[in-house]
């Protein structure tokens, strides 16, 4: 028995038409119907990127060998090598991107027989659906849809096509594959990757839901309500600059030129002055509720004003990390998805390398490491480190690890190597670590 939530018509009409407004809101169509398009200070798009730069800070994906042996190091630097081939930091970035704005991110995994190497993309979130099983959990069948050029489509399934363009269908499930192409079948036959070769998953989980939440969710209202008092306020500026002649108990202004140097002859009750906008502090109400809209703003995209940097007063570390727990505590958020992701895609890719180069990976551990968010005071790090090893607390991988070190099993071995040849080298040294053993 499947339930299928997602693969409806009606619920990917819905998703689809949400990817498209997140993406126009994104790039800076803000506006709603005739509203009039005066300025568009496109403050969620900034909060969106700076936040993205703040995950994906010091990302990096490990391959750990099962034990101390040679052959189980060979194997962990082959892996690694071969990981890193494949991953490229600027679509992981886009793909980040593409899934704080939108709510959902993918991954397509593929093996390039010509390169005998893994291609990573990431595939436009509007043409997925996915059936799960009853659980939610597992993917049991993948469909892609989307548009090629007809010298794409012969080239790639040997597809003759009547038009410039071709729409393809592409379904996979672990078993079997399929292409369509204009309706008609071009390719299929038995899945050569043994698995459903994509990794779809949510920016931030919904509950309920296997589809995710956009960054951009809270802070649509805001920020058109924020687009709206800026070109409020700056229309105001605009007429002040060109103020208005007010006229008093003038029947018709038909005489009245307006020109450089014009003089009016008024009668003798009436009278003519310029309106002053600003007077009374008017203006300085609409700058206080822009920045009420700012703070709002900050609020709800949890990016408080000090991650943008620049903070105006000197405070400690201490202080500074209790003003950005917001900031700190969305990227924890984040984090804690991303690291299943890239270390499932890891695993992937060792799968298919095993399949394709006929060579064994078995063993080897992937490992996910992030970069802290924040700046460290290395200085006290380093004694508290030291204190903590000294005492067994902590071993020295441990410790490298708190320091943000890619791959403490290699930096311990490039420093026990080290060691060992200045322990031979120096006859001193050698006495001194000799009498310790006895």
């Amino acid at each position: 028995m499947m339930i299928n939530t997602i693969s409806n018509t009606a619920g990917t009409d819905e998703r689809r038409r949400r990817y498209r407004e997140m993406l126009d809101f994104y790039r800076g169509r803000q506006r709603t119907g005739r509203e009039e398009a005066r300025l568009t200070l496109n403050y969620a798009a900034a909060v969106v990127d700076k936040l993205t730069a703040y995950l994906m800070n010091g990302l990096s994906v490990r391959v750990a060998a099962a034990d101390d042996s040679a052959g189980a190091r060979a194997r962990a630097r082959r892996a690694q090598a071969l990981i890193d081939r494949a991953c490229d930091q600027l679509l992981d970035y886009e793909t980040e991107i593409d899934a704080a704005v939108l709510g959902d991110g993918c991954y397509r995994l593929g093996w390039d027989a010509a390169a005998k190497t893994v291609r990573v993309s990431a595939p436009d979130m509007a043409g997925i659906n996915v059936e799960y099983t009853i659980d939610g959990v597992k993917a049991e069948r993948l469909t892609l849809a989307y548009t090629v050029d007809a010298a794409s489509a012969a080239s790639a399934w040997g597809f003759t096509a009547a038009g410039k363009e071709v729409e393809v269908v592409e379904t996979w499930t672990v078993e079997a594959f399929e292409v369509v192409c204009g309706g008609v079948v071009a390719a299929g036959g038995e899945n050569p990757y043994g698995c459903i070769p994509f990794l779809v998953f949510p920016n931030l989980p919904q509950p309920k839901s296997v589809w995710g939440a956009s960054d951009l969710d809270n802070l649509i209202e805001v920020q058109r309500e924020l687009n709206r008092a800026a070109g409020q306020l700056s229309h105001i500026l605009e007429l002040s600059g060109n103020p208005i002649a007010v006229l008093e108990n003038v029947e018709s202004s038909k005489d009245i030129a307006v020109s450089p140097g014009a003089v009016w002859h008024l009668p003798e009750e009436a009278r003519a002055y310029l309106l002053d906008l600003l007077q009374g502090g008017g203006a300085q109400l609409h700058i206080s509720y822009i920045d009420l809209l700012f703070r709002v703003l900050h609020d709800l995209g949890e990016m408080p004003r000090a991650a943008f940097g620049g903070v105006g007063r000197d405070i400690s570390g201490v202080a500074l990390e209790l003003e950005l727990q917001p900031l700190l505590h969305r990227v924890w958020r984040k984090r804690l998805i991303r690291t299943g992701v890239y270390k499932k895609r890891a695993e992937m890719m060792l799968v298919m390398y095993a399949r394709f180069l006929d060579e064994d990976f078995s063993g080897c551990a992937i490992e996910v490491n992030w970069a802290p968010v924040l700046p460290r005071d290395t200085a006290a790090l380093v004694v508290a480190e030291k204190s903590l090893i000294e005492s067994g607390i902590h071993c020295r991988k441990t410790a490298m690890r708190s320091f943000g070190v890619d791959n403490p099993e290699y930096e311990f071995g490039d420093w026990l190597a080290e060691q060992q040849a200045i322990t031979g080298q120096n006859p001193v040294a050698k006495n001194i670590n000799n009498n310790k053993e006895e």
